[in-house]
């Protein structure tokens, strides 16, 4: 098996041993997925307002897939959250899969560990600077990896955001891939 790694800390919330141990156990299930592949699965819990949020986010060799959820239990949260990374890892299994065996190949190759895990953003430093009427509250440092729009896309539903900033492939530049109103994707590509 390969190095797996399972971080479960609170946010204004202190863990007690057997809410970790419950959570470990529940993300550890979602591993039999990866079994040869480096994996990282942070586990954050809070309470905001009576409500309890499990975030769940997990680096699975140069991929992330994350789910959260808010219930009026963490327990139940716990099982939400994992609920909703299984059914994304479901859907995209074979992408995901493909990507993956790809990612190994080119180790193979150039004997580089070139799918191991890299750190998530910065951990996101507040700063006062205004812009029209709102200030930047957290500055966020990723990875631009070259990717096909495909695995961008993927990637970007993967982690249930409505963007997503990588590097094209094809092109070599920035590119910004989004979802639009309409539930179609939109790409945003620099003037040349």
């Amino acid at each position: 098996m390969a190095d797996v790694q399972i971080i479960v800390k609170g946010k204004n919330l202190e863990v007690t041993p057997a809410l970790r141990q419950y959570a470990e156990k529940k993300v550890g299930k979602l591993l039999r997925f990866f079994d040869r592949v480096p994996t990282i699965a942070n586990v954050t819990m809070s309470t905001e307002r009576e409500r309890h949020v499990v975030e769940i986010t997990m680096q699975v060799g140069g991929l992330l897939v994350r789910g959260e959820s808010t219930t009026g239990d963490m327990y139940a949260s716990v099982d939400d959250a994992v609920e909703k990374v299984e059914r994304q890892i479901g859907k995209y299994k074979t992408r995901i899969l493909r990507r993956l065996r790809q990612e190994a190949a080119k180790i193979g190759q150039s004997g580089e560990a070139a799918f191991l895990p890299e750190p998530a953003g910065g951990a996101g430093a507040e700063d006062d600077n205004g812009f029209a009427g709102g200030k930047v509250v957290r500055y966020k440092h990723i990875p631009i990896k070259p990717m096909s729009l495909e695995e961008a896309t993927m990637q970007m539903e993967l982690l249930g955001h409505d963007f997503y900033v990588f590097a094209n492939a094809e092109t070599e530049e920035i590119n910004v891939v989004y979802r639009r109103r309409d539930g179609n994707y939109g790409l945003l590509e620099p003037e040349r």
